[in-house]
């Protein structure tokens, strides 16, 4: 049995609200999203299938919505609000805009007065009854105002900060919209009440940057972005090197523990580098340790520095002289983390990610044809994800609205 199995959510339809909904479809919920009668704002973003614009081609729509029902009601007239709460009888959680609520049209206390046991998540860019609750925000500023992109980028800071691409403001305000849900229900389950959950996608984004915030804060120190590395007030090793093929590996964390410096002069040895490698000898010094290397003496301890400086050497050297995923499969099998850098085609290419389940063909009829959706990221032994729907057509299911 799925793990959400018989509650019913309504999501009204909003900027930030979609990935939310499918999180908790995948967890088996009845997920019934409500959008105007001319289609969710949603439908109508790029990239469409097959770049054939359309309401129901939209890949954004599709990756948000999957899973969930449609159903049209307008909530711009109070017969629109009067059906809305019609549906809202039969739900267990609701996810919403603010809009709703700061122009008072519905609120969660008029719903709860009937309905103590109903969860009500509002995400928005501010949160309820922000001073900023009218202003426009993008993805860009959102993650540029909560924090992320002033710790991402490049050691050359003549380059400006990166921000993620793929939405990224939207899937954290997702996880911790279903996060908060999942909290509230465990608090449901012990007291049969429900309660409104305020999500601020400018908070959640500001706690996934790391120590950056805070740090300002506590230190008033700025932590500076690092190329694939944690930000922080002081500089650490690069951890990227470009292998072969011209591909970029990560090389990870380095050794710690002898018996990991004597696999690495191992490996050194199988490709018959060591004595390109004059800093090999301080590798020998590690293997020949009876205790851990210490990285909290860099800088303070020389042979702890020389060590440790020799084993990015070594890994660099070794990571040059093969491919990407080649010293990715091989620095895995002897045991030091390490990863290929993949785009987002190879990835999903990938055969561990087919062979993990996660590329999922999902049927259209409407478009006589199937598609690969990315899957769910997690396995659950006692309660199985649900197997992905087809994303709604626009007001497909408002045969609810009579029921």
């Amino acid at each position: 049995m799925n793990a959400l199995a018989g509650l019913r959510i309504v999501e009204i339809s909003d900027q930030f609200t979609a990935v939310g909904g499918r999180l908790l479809a995948e967890l088996g919920a009845d997920v019934v999203v409500i959008e105007p009668p001319g289609g969710s704002p949603h439908r109508r973003r790029p990239p469409f299938a097959h770049d054939d614009a359309g309401q129901e081609t939209s890949l954004r729509w599709w990756s948000g919505n999957v899973g969930k029902r449609s159903v049209t009601v307008d909530l711009e007239h109070t017969g629109g609000i009067a059906t809305l709460r019609r549906l809202l009888a039969s739900a267990d959680i609701v996810i919403s805009g603010a809009g709703l609520i700061e122009r008072g049209a519905l609120t969660y206390d008029d719903v709860a007065a009937d309905q103590q046991s109903l969860i009500w998540l509002v995400v928005s860019p501010f949160g309820l009854g922000s001073v900023r609750c009218d202003h426009p925000v993008t993805d860009l500023t959102m993650l540029a105002g909560g924090g992320p992109v002033w710790n991402c980028g490049y050691d050359d800071h003549s380059l400006p900060p990166v921000r993620g691409a793929g939405e990224q403001s939207a899937n954290i305000a997702g996880l911790y919209c279903a996060i908060g849900a999942l909290v509230a229900l465990a608090h449901r389950d012990r007291t049969g009440a429900g309660q409104l959950v305020d999500v601020s996608v400018n908070a959640v984004c500001n706690v996934s940057s790391e120590q950056a915030t805070y740090h300002w804060l506590v230190n008033n120190e700025t932590c500076v972005r690092q190329t694939s590395r944690h930000a922080y007030f002081t500089p650490s090793q690069k951890t990227q090197v470009r292998c072969a093929d011209g591909s970029y590996a990560t090389t990870g964390v380095l050794p710690r523990k002898p018996h990991e410096y004597g696999e690495l002069l191992r490996w050194l040895d199988d490709l018959g580098l060591r004595d390109v490698l004059p800093e090999a000898v301080f590798l020998e010094l590690a293997t020949a340790r009876s205790t851990p290397v210490d990285i909290a003496l860099v800088g303070a301890d020389d042979e702890t520095t020389a060590i440790l400086t020799a084993a990015r050497e070594a890994i660099t050297l070794i990571a040059s002289r093969m491919p990407a995923k080649q010293y990715f499969l091989e620095s895995q099998r002897r045991g030091f983390p390490a990863g290929a850098v993949l785009s987002p085609d190879e990835a999903f290419e990938d055969e561990h990610i087919a062979a993990r389940g996660f590329r999922v063909a999902v049927h259209h009829p409407e478009l006589d044809e199937s598609f690969d959706y990315p899957g769910t990221p997690y396995v659950f032994g006692a309660t199985p994800t649900s197997a992905l729907r087809r994303p709604p057509l626009l007001g497909e299911h408002n045969t609810l609205l009579d029921e």
